[in-house]
């Protein structure tokens, strides 16, 4: 009687496991929409132990209370699509990665173009720090370069409106032009001549400003070269001046040399003189 029981009751929950797991493959599909786990299967194995506590009805199926409400129908692209090479917000293939696969990583090949770019900059300010100070390429400043800098400054409003005088001038002197063609009645050869009246004496202008521009640029150049012109002449004093005192230095060196020399043979000379004298007294004696 024990042994049937069992069997029995064994029976019985094999077949609300069945049954169980027969109802959850209905609701699969609708299941598999869900928005936070799209593509995640699920196990019926799970579903049944998680589900194994719930009361069973006789036939097997479940009681009304326990039965789920039906979900909404999904989006289909979100169910069959697993969303590796589709895009659900665009509606479009994906092109590419938003974003590098590395770029969260801080991997070997990275540290070290970081750290050949920190070696490289810091090797360049090394060479300029180190590197000597040309005297030949500097320029020195006219004791008057801040009175130039302030009256450029001063001169920006005086500039701008000379240029507007000299197109008012311009003008004017096209309208009195103009005037006098139109006065001689030439009809339309009138016009086109003064037409081409203006655009000479606009031409003219252009030209008289060009040429004054060019003047500048030649007087700032004049100016520079002879300021390069009185620094080498001034540096090849300064070298002059140099050798000229090293000149003298070493002639004054020998100077002493010799005059010691001099000195030297002198009292040598006397020595043997006295000892001469010394030896011819003993010979005479």
């Amino acid at each position: 009687m024990a042994s049937t029981q069992a069997l029995n009751a064994a029976s019985q929950d094999r077949k609300a496991r069945l049954a169980q797991l027969k109802s959850l493959k209905r609701k699969e599909p609708a299941s598999e929409s869900d928005e936070s786990q799209p593509n995640a299967a699920k196990s019926p194995r799970r579903d049944i132990q998680q589900t194994s506590d719930t009361p069973v009805n006789g036939d097997g199926t479940l009681p009304d209370a326990e039965e789920e409400e039906p979900e909404t129908e999904a989006d289909p692209t979100s169910q069959y699509l697993s969303g590796r090479n589709y895009d659900p917000t665009t509606k479009t293939a994906r092109l590419g990665f938003d974003s590098a696969p590395s770029a969260s990583h801080s991997t070997l090949e990275i540290r070290a173009a970081t750290l050949a770019a920190e070696t490289k900059r810091a090797n360049a300010e090394q060479e300029a720090a180190d590197k000597p100070l040309d005297l030949f390429t500097l320029q020195p400043k006219k004791p008057n370069w801040d009175l130039k800098r302030d009256l450029e400054r001063k001169l920006e409003v005086l500039n701008v409106r000379t240029e507007n005088a000299i197109a008012r001038m311009v003008r004017e002197r096209i309208g009195r032009q103009q005037k006098k063609a139109r006065e001689r009645g030439e009809g339309m050869n009138g016009d086109a001549e003064a037409v081409g009246i203006e655009g000479t004496t606009l031409v003219e202008g252009a030209n008289v400003m060009e040429r004054e521009e060019q003047e500048d640029a030649r007087r700032e150049r004049a100016e520079i070269e002879e300021e390069l012109g009185e620094t080498s002449k001034r540096r090849s004093r300064e070298a002059r001046k140099g050798e000229i005192n090293t000149m003298l230095g070493t002639s004054w060196m020998l100077l002493q040399r010799s005059t010691t020399q001099h000195a030297v043979i002198r009292a040598l000379g006397k020595d043997r003189a006295a000892r001469q004298i010394e030896d011819r007294e003993i010979e005479v004696k």
